[in-house]
């Protein structure tokens, strides 16, 4: 369907003969256009039973919409299509009706059981545009409807629908604040969501409902760090604002011993990568220390949250640019805020609304950070081109900067500003200069001298401001500046901005002893206008008079007394009062106060110079990037940022449940995601821990330190470890066992050598046993510490150089110990990662041989059964034709999950022929099949002759596209031809892969959003136990068993056979409360039909 007659093109002229003609779209029409029959050719449409004429004028009407027209009087025609069956009608009439349906509440209301059902509509669109549509209508009385449809989209299996839950959670509890409780829960709920769409619509949920709920975000704080970088935009900005205010609440300041860093700055430089080193375990020892003696250490989850925001300095968007900056301004070390400057500089090459937000920013920045910015001075530079609020902007920033080093150069860039037409500009420019010369001692006469030859500039403006400024410099050293003084007298016959003449009759009446000639001669000429001057000057002419009437009495009195008689009957009040306040001050009546005696020193107080300071110096009290800081002013629903709290709350409240199944972190990744590794994969080697546990806080950047110690592991279990390992009776010094471990990489002891021959036995015992069917696990647990303490003394260098097809060349178990040495090396689930499968290959395909080694290395609390692993039939045999139908011919199949021979891509199906006839059937084979697209066969060799009671089986191969289409072909004999059809479950379009846990974990995390699908399930009693879990799931999917640390969760791999696409299925099934079933799948509906056949396998 073509766009352009979509958007009010003309329709009219070329109607059929049996259709109505339609004139031009009034959303296109002139302005003149009447309005007594407006839109009734879009109601005419509307109302036909044509979906095609519907659908064009539906999307006329959004256009109009788009086009800021009103269309609201189209609504009852438009209200009525709500049930259209044409998804298309449909989702535009859900656009139409979120944006009406609050003015249109009463017509809306008659739909609602319609927007209920559209609630359980099959297309997630539909089901999210209802909700929308249901949180739109804002009338109290369907509260309790609202509240039950957001409980149901928050647990749907759609994130769109999940996340238009989380958006209909602020618009229920602005309309019916008492709901906030059950809110509350909806919004606990999806903030355990590990959706990247949801995560970001659910944070502003509850930065609209519940701020101050900050127990909700413990457990889930180190989830939204990590998927931080995978939200969308306006997500991230909404997460990292809340993220900020978290971290000031659950933090200590990183800059709380900045004084000491900056009384030693060498220390500091360095000090700075040996905090990034630190682990918390020596954050209890930092805090209960001297602050000024011991270097601050940085909690692994404030780490965490820096490291993961950093990359998206470069984002393309400058709102999540902005947020960053303004999260490393109030978060980082001082030493690390640095790295924030060159994005914002970046920023400055945008458009001005985002250059005029950034440089606000910046300004305030700079006030702080200072050296921040110095390298980029040039970056702001004033143009031409640019609106007046970016120059001035620009300005202030440029002031901020200046230091002895590059004041030259910013004077001569300010010297240039001075010429510009822009006036506001050129007065910016001039409080600028006088800024630097305040600042900066060095060049203050430089800038006086300067501002004086403005005084000669033909442009009143400039030179008023230079007065103003030229005041507020002699200030600081009056009895130098005589002649300027006198300059500036001459002027007041020339000026007239009330500012400047204000300014200079000020400057004259302070220092009137400098200039003792011209004061009286200036009051004079000021008497005479006196009437005609502006308010601001009236007031100090008044104050001239005083101060000379109290040193130069003589010369002065009268004109005094003239000026206060004028002042006396003044229209303002202002003047009228201060004229009576200054008469009884200075001129002493018979009564004369006391204050009468002290009028000189009121007068003529000696009074401080004026600190010229930036307008953004005070600013920084507001969170930066927020509408507060750029009013400056708290606008509503603005919240403060919280101070650092004295003491640090307890960390262990952000360990999540997964921790507790003896887990420990471990950090991986090039943005420092963390991932679980199991106890079993643990060395006891107290050394080979040291090892693992060094990556922790590295990163491309050199963070970790060289003397790295123990107290870098992350959490309190590295001291439980060491006790335990030390209770084996290993207590030898760290120099003494990596000596040991050398030894044992040339030769190795006679202890390793007597455990390999045990081990070798024992494994040959268990194989033993399972060949014979047995099922015992009494050897397990030695089986299974004889396989890790030798994994220990395998060279790490070793594992490294194994060929993945070292995985394929297994021998048959031998009595020999070396071999099966060899064969645990090469298992070893630690030291050794399978490179990214390929697309499955036959060799691939876990064999039975493979599973029986597995056997003897199992990790899990309970043995891998082989014939689960081993490639078995998943449904049981299947009907295609059936004996009456074929004339005695009877035609089973099933999928054998072997992989087929001539071509790996294709399922391998058994075909089972039987002659229940009288007569031999001659000639089977398959006729040329009609396909759909991307579905390809493998036709079997066809068959002479089936003899009457004879059965044979056939092996075909179906290239099913990852799809659940059937295939559709024909059966012939000589004399019929039968059309069969074979339609695959989808378990049965993958093959198993055997990867290790941390493998499975990696390929997860790459695997979320919209490739994840979750569902919640109540396992039967009968389906508790390990053996009974996973027959059911590898029945119903052909995939392979992953290793797992934890009792209760299963793990299983697999890839899809057409496009090599990972299956990645995790069983969590709690002791108590719902299991979860989780898949991740780029197939997306593979994931979802996969769901719905294991929880109905599971549950059955």
């Amino acid at each position: 369907m073509s766009a352009a007659p979509a958007y009010g093109e003309d329709k009219g002229g070329s109607a059929g003969p049996g259709e109505p003609e339609y004139g031009h779209d009034p959303a296109s029409g002139g302005i003149f256009s009447s309005d007594y029959k407006r839109h009734d050719d879009l109601k005419e449409m509307l109302d036909t039973n044509k979906d095609s004429l519907k659908l064009e004028a539906m999307k006329r009407i959004v256009a109009m919409i788009a086009r800021g027209k009103n269309a609201s009087d189209l609504f009852p025609a438009v209200v009525k299509n709500v049930a259209c069956k044409n998804i298309e009608v449909k989702k535009l009439v859900y656009v139409y009706l979120v944006r009406y349906a609050e003015e249109q509440q009463d017509l809306a209301l008659l739909s609602i059981s319609t927007f209920q059902r559209g609630l359980k509509d099959p297309n997630q669109l539909i089901r999210a545009s209802a909700l929308r549509v249901l949180s739109s209508i804002r009338v109290p009385i369907i509260v309790p409807i609202m509240m039950l449809a957001i409980k149901e989209a928050a647990s749907d299996m759609s994130p769109y629908v999940r996340k238009t839950a989380a958006h209909a959670i602020p618009k229920l509890y602005s309309l019916d604040s008492d709901q906030k409780d059950q809110l509350i829960e909806v919004i606990e709920k999806l903030l355990a969501d590990k959706t990247t769409l949801v995560a970001g619509s659910v944070v502003m949920a509850f930065e609209e409902v519940c701020p101050e709920r900050i127990d909700l975000i413990h457990k889930n704080y180190r989830k939204l760090c990590n998927l931080l970088i995978d939200v969308e935009e306006w997500g991230q900005v909404v997460i990292i604002s809340m993220l900020t205010r978290y971290a000031r609440t659950q933090f200590l300041s990183p800059t709380q011993n900045e004084s000491l860093l900056e009384e030693n700055p060498e220390k500091a430089f360095y000090g700075s990568e040996e905090d990034e080193a630190k682990g918390p375990g020596s954050e209890e020892a930092a805090t209960t220390a001297l602050p000024a003696r011991k270097p601050y250490v940085m909690d692994p989850d404030h780490r965490l949250l820096l490291r993961n925001t950093k990359p998206l300095l470069q984002s393309r968007s400058a709102a999540v640019v902005m947020a960053v900056a303004q999260l490393y301004f109030h978060l980082a070390p001082k030493a690390e805020v640095g790295v924030i400057a060159k994005a914002l500089v970046r920023l400055l090459r945008s458009h001005s609304e985002v250059q005029y937000v950034v440089l606000q920013n910046v300004a305030t920045m700079s006030i702080k950070r200072r050296g921040m910015f110095e390298p980029y001075l040039k970056s702001f530079y004033i143009r031409s081109t640019d609106p007046t609020q970016i120059k001035i902007l620009k300005l202030e920033v440029l002031t901020n900067l200046a230091n002895e080093t590059n004041i030259p150069t910013v004077l001569r860039e300010f010297q240039t500003y001075i010429r510009s037409m822009d006036k506001d500009f050129v007065a910016a420019t001039i409080q600028a200069i006088g800024r630097c010369a305040t600042n900066i001692g060095r060049v203050r006469d430089t800038c006086l001298n300067g501002l004086v030859q403005l005084l000669s500039n033909r442009d009143e403006l400039v030179v008023a401001e230079s007065v103003v400024v030229i005041k507020k410099l002699l200030q600081m050293q009056p009895a130098q500046h005589g002649e300027i003084i006198k300059h500036l007298a001459k002027l007041t016959d020339n000026i007239q901005v009330p500012m400047a003449r204000a300014s200079i009759l000020w400057l004259i009446g302070e220092y009137c002893e400098h200039v003792p000639k011209i004061a009286p001669d200036v009051l004079r000429k000021m008497a005479k206008s006196f009437t005609a001057e502006e308010d601001i000057v009236k007031l100090q002419v008044i104050n001239l008079a005083a101060k000379l009437y109290l040193t130069n009495s003589k010369q002065t009195k009268l004109l005094t007394q003239y000026v206060l008689s004028l002042a006396k009957y003044d229209q303002n009040y202002d003047i009228r009062d201060r004229a009576r306040f200054t008469r009884q001050l200075i001129v002493p009546s018979e009564q004369g106060g006391a204050l009468s005696r002290h009028a000189k020193k009121l007068f003529l107080a000696p009074k401080p110079a004026p600190v010229l300071e930036s307008s953004f110096k005070d600013r920084d009290h507001f969170q930066l990037g927020s509408l507060s800081h750029l009013l400056n002013a708290k606008a509503t629903g603005y919240q403060e940022l919280p101070d650092w709290p004295e003491e640090a709350p307890d960390p262990s409240v952000r360990n999540v449940e997964e921790e507790d199944l003896s887990l420990i972190e471990t950090h991986v990744g090039l943005l420092g995601e963390y991932a679980e590794v199991p106890e079993w994969t643990k060395c006891s080697n107290r050394e080979k821990r040291k090892e693992k546990e060094k990556p922790f806080y590295s990163d491309s950047e050199g963070e970790s330190g060289p003397t790295e110690s123990a107290d870098s592991d992350p959490g309190s279990e590295s001291a439980s470890d060491s006790k335990s390992s030390d209770q084996s009776g290993s207590e030898e010094s760290s120099s003494e066992s990596e000596s040991e471990d050398q030894e044992e990489e040339k030769g190795g002891s006679s202890e390793s050598e007597q455990s390999e021959e045990e081990g070798g036995k024992r494994k040959m015992k268990k194989r033993k046993k399972v060949a014979e069917g047995q099922d015992s696990s009494s050897d397990e647990g030695s089986g299974s510490s004889s396989s890790s303490s030798e994994s220990e003394r395998t060279s790490e260098t070793e594992g490294e150089q194994m060929e993945p097809a070292s995985w394929r060349k297994k021998t048959p178990p031998s009595g020999k110990s070396a071999p099966v040495a060899k064969e645990i090396s090469l298992l070893d689930l630690e030291d050794f990662t399978p490179p990214s499968a390929q697309p499955v290959s036959p060799s691939t395909i876990v064999s039975t041989s493979l599973a029986t080694d597995l056997e003897g290395l199992t990790l899990t609390d309970s043995p891998l059964v082989p014939s689960l692993l081993s490639p078995v039939s998943g449904v049981g045999r299947q009907e295609l034709l059936h004996r009456v139908a074929g004339e005695g011919l009877a035609v089973d199949y099933t999928f054998s999950r072997q992989p087929f021979s001539g071509d790996p891509h294709m399922v391998s199906v058994h075909i089972h022929f039987s002659n229940s006839s009288d007569t031999p059937i001659k000639g089977l084979h398959v006729g040329t099949p009609k396909l759909p697209a991307g579905i390809s066969i493998q036709e079997f060799p066809e068959i002479e002759s089936l003899a009457p009671g004879e059965s044979v089986t056939a092996v075909m191969g179906i290239n099913f596209c990852d799809s659940t289409q059937a295939a559709n072909f024909q059966l012939c004999t000589q004399t019929r031809q039968f059309y069969v059809s074979i339609q695959p479950p989808v378990g049965e379009l993958m093959a198993p892969v055997f990867m290790s846990e941390n493998e499975f974990k990696k390929e997860q995390g790459k695997l979320t959003g919209m490739s994840e699908v979750t569902e919640k399930l109540t396992l039967p009693d009968t389906c508790r136990s390990d053996h009974i879990v996973v027959q059911k799931v590898t029945t119903i999917a052909n995939l392979g068993r992953v290793p797992c640390g934890a009792s209760d969760e299963y793990r299983f791999a697999g890839r899809t056979l057409t496009s090599g696409s990972l299956v990645l299925l995790t069983l969590d099934a709690r002791p108590t409360g719902a299991a979860q079933l989780t898949i991740n799948s780029e197939k997306m509906v593979i994931g979802t039909m996969l769901v719905k056949d294991v929880v109905q396998a599971l549950t059955q």
